[in-house]
């Protein structure tokens, strides 16, 4: 930690003494907050982490468009494995927020927004978001791994085969693709979404599903989130397809934690969170099935 921190301070952007604490909450990158005389920035240090499909140029130029579409803090400063950005005082998000219809109204435009206009500022190469291939990926992954997991492994895939049938045809988004509370922030004013490491083209449903099962909605309010996003009534078959999107990102997320458990040097109880996971998995698929 204190090689980062060294590295932090030879920055070239500071003015005068700089002052650094470590964020916590972080499950993909090391995170901190600098001050220095003028500005007070946010920094992530992290490398690119294939087994998760990470690419930092992708994070970059996704963090740049989202600010362009004014969704995001700015980009201050970057460098291969780190990028600073604006800070901006807020607080972040939690589940219980988005029961606000107020705050739900909010982020789904927020989103919507990042669907449809960050293509217009997006620039250089970008990367595809499936996540029935990062599923099988995983899979293979967590096989040559020798993953404690393996006996599960067979069935989640002849159940991901299954959901993507159910899907269907796709409308193309730039998607944020992981959706958890934590990466909206609210100034007081407004919603922003940060966090851009799994960014890519994917359904917007991906991105809604995500959303939901973080959540914990009802199906009352999954059908207002729909309805919100697609401001239309939504019909047997787009809601079939949603659950089949939504059931797939619980088990995109199971997946990733089991990753996690074997690659990631980070400092977190992923095996706890692979078993949080996994029912919150089993209960979208058994809701699915029922469909």
């Amino acid at each position: 930690m204190q090689n980062v921190i060294d590295r932090l301070k030879k920055l070239p952007i500071w003015k005068g003494q700089i002052e650094v604490s470590a964020l916590t909450g972080g499950i993909t990158n090391f995170n901190f907050l600098v001050s220095d005389e003028e500005k007070k920035t946010v920094v992530r240090i992290g490398d690119d982490i294939l087994v998760h499909h990470i690419k930092r140029f992708n994070e970059l130029s996704a963090s740049q468009a989202a600010h362009a579409a004014q969704i995001s803090p700015a980009v201050i400063y970057h460098e291969t494995g780190l990028l600073v950005i604006e800070y901006v005082p807020s607080r972040t998000l939690a589940a219980c927020d988005f029961h606000d219809p107020i705050i739900l109204r909010e982020g789904v435009f927020l989103i919507k927004n990042a669907h449809m206009n960050m293509p217009k500022h997006l620039r250089g190469p970008a990367l595809v978001f499936w996540v029935f291939h990062v599923i099988r990926n995983y899979v293979s992954t967590l096989e040559n791994a020798q993953s404690i997991h393996a006996s599960l492994f067979s069935e989640l895939l002849a159940q991901a085969s299954q959901l993507e049938k159910a899907v269907g045809k796709i409308d193309l988004v730039f998607g944020h693709n992981d959706l958890l509370p934590g990466n909206f922030l609210h100034d007081g004013n407004r919603i922003w979404l940060i966090d851009w490491d799994y960014a890519g083209f994917n359904s917007p449903l991906f991105d809604l599903g995500g959303l939901a099962t973080n959540c914990d909605f009802s199906e009352s309010q999954e059908m207002t989130l729909l309805e919100l996003y697609f401001e239309e009534e939504i019909t047997s078959k787009v809601w079939k397809s949603y659950q089949a999107m939504k059931t797939s990102a619980a088990l995109r997320e199971t997946l990733w934690s089991m990753v996690s458990e074997i690659f990631s040097d980070l400092d977190h109880d992923f095996s706890t969170y692979t078993q949080k996971t996994l029912s919150r998995y089993h209960s979208a698929w058994n809701n699915f099935i029922q469909t």
